[in-house]
């Protein structure tokens, strides 16, 4: 288990073991998610790797958001 301490800049530098093995590399945004009294780290997906996600799905009887509230 790989750790990583706190900067007085409230910056934390992920292990290199980590980033090799999820193939994370500079510059890549991630996105923080509150999980109790942690949280979880996750790469935003690039918009390319979305497509195909919704295969199948059925697109009637959706609301718009305009029909909300």
């Amino acid at each position: 288990m790989a750790t990583a301490t706190l900067s007085s800049k409230f910056q934390i530098s992920i292990p290199k073991e980590v980033r090799e093995q999820q193939h994370w590399s500079a510059g890549q945004e991630f996105v923080f998610i509150p999980k109790g009294k942690g949280v979880l780290l996750m790469p935003v997906p690039e918009l390319t790797d979305l497509k195909g996600m919704a295969k199948g799905a059925d697109p009637n009887d959706y609301r718009h958001r305009k029909d909300r509230l």
